[in-house]
C-alpha cells in the first residue's frame, strides 16, 4: 500500500518519513532516500533525469519513490523542496553566481577576497538552513538528556574534533563530570571502559563516518549509556544507534567542508543547557571575570 501524504507539508516532513521507513525500502529506493536526505537543496532545481543520474537509478525508480511516499509523481514531490529555496539563497545568490561563473569559465584567477566571500556565503546559507529546519523536538530532548545526566562523554575524530574540543571546554562550566575521548596514543577503547549506565555520550561524525567514533558508541551503548548524535544524515549508522540525533549539514566550498553550522548547533546546545541549569558564571582563568568567554 502506498504511503499517504496528509501530514507532509515541508521537505523536513518528508525526510522524517523517509528515515522512519528507510530500512523497509528496496536497494534502489534507499539510494534515492540517501540522496534526498543529503542533497535536498538540489532536488528543487534539478529535473528528474538529472536526479536519477545522480542517484545511479532510472527515472522510473524516482517516480516509484515519489509515489511510495504518497505523491502523484516527481513534480509534486519536487514542489516541497522548491518552497523556501528563494529565502535561503537570496541574500548571497548574485555574488555567488558571479563567482561560480568565473570558476567554471576559468577566465581568470579569483582574488583571495572572492574566495573568502564564496566560503562565507556558503556558510551563511547553511546557517539559514539550520535555523529554518531545526528539529525543535529533538533539540529539546537533547537538552533534557544533558540536564538529567551526571556524566557526559564526547567522542569525535578528525574534522569533527574541533567541535568536540569546544564542547569539552564549554561543559567544564557545569558541575557534571565531562570526559573527552581524545584517542591520544590510539587509546579510544581504553578511555571508554569507564562509561556507565545513565551516562550520555555526545558522538559527532559526518560522512565518511569515523570508525573510531562508531566503535566508541558501540561500547557506550553496551554499557548502558545514552547516545546523542550530531551528524549529517538520518539514514547513517550513527543515527540508527543514537537515542537522539541532531542533523546538521554544513556547506562545501572548493571541496572544503565548513564547520560553521555544526559549531553553531554545539554552542546552542550548551547555551540552552546553561540556561536550564541556571549556571552562574565562573571564570576558568584566575583574576578574570568575563561572561563573554562562555
Amino acid at each position: 500500500m502506498l504511503s499517504t501524504r496528509p501530514s507532509m507539508t515541508t521537505a523536513e516532513d518528508l525526510r522524517s518519513r523517509i528515515a522512519t521507513e528507510y530500512e523497509s525500502l528496496s536497494v534502489q529506493l534507499k539510494k534515492i532516500a540517501r540522496y534526498v536526505d543529503e542533497h535536498g537543496d538540489h532536488i528543487g532545481l534539478d529535473g528528474i533525469q538529472e536526479m536519477a543520474s545522480r542517484c545511479g537509478v532510472q527515472p522510473s525508480a524516482v517516480i516509484r519513490f515519489a509515489k511510495h511516499f504518497g505523491f502523484s509523481g516527481f513534480s509534486e514531490m519536487q514542489s516541497l523542496f522548491r518552497e523556501g529555496i528563494s529565502r535561503q539563497i537570496a541574500p548571497t545568490r548574485n555574488y555567488q553566481t558571479r563567482i561560480r561563473e568565473a570558476i567554471e569559465s576559468g577566465s581568470r584567477r579569483l582574488t583571495n577576497a572572492e574566495i573568502a566571500h564564496e566560503f562565507m556565503a556558503g556558510s551563511l546559507g547553511a546557517m539559514q538552513e539550520l535555523q529554518q529546519q531545526l528539529d525543535e523536538q529533538a533539540f529539546e530532548a537533547a537538552v533534557k538528556l544533558l540536564v538529567d545526566t551526571d556524566c557526559i562523554w564526547i567522542a569525535a575524530a578528525r574534522r569533527s574534533f574541533p567541535v568536540a574540543a569546544y564542547l569539552d571546554y564549554a561543559l567544564q562550566h557545569t558541575e557534571k563530570r565531562v570526559n573527552m575521548v581524545s584517542g591520544v596514543g590510539s587509546m579510544y577503547m581504553g578511555q571508554v571502559r569507564s562509561v556507565r549506565a545513565g551516562d550520555v555520550m555526545i558522538a559527532i561524525s559526518f560522512a565518511p563516518y569515523a570508525e573510531e567514533t562508531l566503535a566508541c558508541v558501540e561500547i557506550a551503548k553496551e554499557r548502558g549509556a545514552l547516545i546523542l548524535a550530531i551528524t549529517d544524515s538520518r539514514m547513517c549508522q550513527l543515527t540508527r544507534k543514537a537515542d537522539i540525533a541532531m542533523i546538521v549539514k554544513d556547506n562545501a566550498t572548493f571541496g572544503f567542508r565548513a564547520l560553521t553550522s555544526t559549531m553553531g548547533l554545539a554552542q546552542s546546545l550548551f547555551i540552552a543547557l546553561a540556561y536550564q541549569l541556571e549556571l552562574p558564571y565562573q571564570s576558568t582563568t584566575p583574576g578574570l571575570v568575563n561572561v563573554s568567554s562562555l
